[in-house]
């Protein structure tokens, strides 16, 4: 005889000091990307405390896989929400981002008080340049084989990808590429081909219109030779940015990487992608989020208080999905229409990170010796399946830098 499906245990309840220091613990322990952070937090309090049955938990990591954000903040902010309510998802989530944060904000400091100007750094940062080439190449791969279902996903992105590259703003194309899968997906595949075909006759006129009038495209592949500006952002500009690409961070944190890399290198220009690639690189040896590296971004952009603004707008839809309306969530996600929005919208996103992968490989991979540590990390993130894996490799590319360039 079956057992029935367990029921969802009683809300568990804890005081706000130890709900902080519970994920503040969880944020120190946050190594090796989202899916060793959202085991953790299932092992403790899933499987050992029984916080919810493990149905529930299934539930509520779907939905957050399928909206923006990094999930295992908003995780977090989820138990921390049913423990100790608004206040303690508060508490709960702002624990488990604090110590990537400082210890980001630290480095950003450094960075620009020690790091830019020494040959021992130059030669470090040299190093780590393409390991996190190659970890976005790794991140491209393992997203687009979960996301790229069809061919049509494979189009979508396809798509995607050129009509980055010729500086077609990318909202329009997420958008696009949502509304074309959803058109698939209500049996008119015929009207998206045409609304597809339509898509790419259009991109070729504007990148033979520009080829014609010497106009680079304005996209993160030509972004690679951009230099800073003068000028720098406001600090309204830097929370405006966070918070577009929070909302936007479709599929994990790697897909935040098009749209601050736009937004920093290519129409801000208060960024070089050399410096881009130094702060994903510093990220990738932290216990944090990926997406931690906009606090460096910040920092580069407006200072102490830019750091703390871009995070902020960065991390805020993370907060409020769940603070605001987490159950009626769940409803909406229901809707198959909206699943077939969102999974287009997931294809576009892997054409844009691809696209600016282009740009970045251009910049980090500019000497064999980088092409070697680049080879190499890649195939040590293929092999190697520890947690310490990303940070292992980049601080190893650090060392080859070192030996080869300094």
């Amino acid at each position: 005889m079956t057992s029935p499906v367990d029921p969802d245990p009683a809300a568990h309840r804890e005081s706000y000091g130890r709900l902080f220091l519970r994920f503040l613990r969880f944020g120190l322990l946050a190594w090796g990307g989202p899916v060793a952070q959202i085991a953790m937090i299932r092992q403790e309090l899933v499987e050992e405390e029984g916080w919810i049955s493990r149905e529930r938990f299934n539930r509520v990591l779907a939905v957050y896989q399928i909206l923006p954000g990094p999930e295992a903040h908003e995780l977090c902010v989820y138990f921390g929400m049913r423990a100790g309510g608004r206040w303690g998802g508060f508490l709960a989530g702002l624990g488990f981002m604090l110590p990537g944060f400082l210890l980001m904000f630290a480095l950003s400091w450094f960075y620009i008080q020690y790091g830019v100007g020494s040959p021992v750094f130059a030669a470090l940062f040299a190093g780590f340049q393409p390991a996190v080439v190659a970890l976005i190449v790794r991140a491209v791969h393992r997203i687009g084989q979960h996301v790229l279902v069809d061919r049509w996903l494979w189009l979508v992105a396809a798509v995607s990808g050129i009509a980055f590259l010729v500086g077609v703003n990318f909202l329009i194309i997420l958008c696009a590429g949502g509304a074309v899968y959803v058109l698939v997906k209500r049996s008119r595949p015929g009207f998206a081909l045409a609304v597809a075909a339509l898509a790419i006759l259009s991109l070729l006129a504007v990148a033979a219109i520009a080829a014609g009038n010497g106009l680079p495209p304005s996209s993160g592949l030509a972004g690679s030779t951009v230099r800073a500006a003068a000028e720098r952002p406001s600090l309204f500009q830097l929370f405006y940015y966070g918070l577009r690409s929070g909302l936007l961070t479709f599929g994990g944190a790697y897909t935040v990487i098009p749209f601050l890399q736009h937004d920093a290198v290519v129409a801000g220009r208060f960024m070089t992608n050399d410096q881009f690639l130094d702060g994903l690189a510093l990220s990738g040896i932290l216990p944090a989020p990926l997406i931690i590296f906009s606090t460096f971004v910040g920092y580069l952009g407006g200072g102490p208080a830019g750091a703390l603004l871009l995070t902020l707008g960065v991390f805020l839809p993370a907060f409020c999905f769940t603070l605001i309306g987490h159950d009626a969530l769940e409803r909406l996600v229901e809707n198959q229409a909206l699943h077939a929005f969102l999974d287009g919208v997931t294809a576009s996103v892997v054409g844009l990170i691809t696209a600016t992968a282009l740009g970045l490989a251009r910049e980090g991979l500019s000497q064999p010796a980088a092409w070697v540590i680049f080879a190499l990390s890649l195939l040590v993130l293929y092999r190697w399946k520890a947690k310490a894996a990303v940070a292992g490799v980049v601080l190893g590319a650090g060392l080859l830098g070192l030996l080869l360039f300094l």
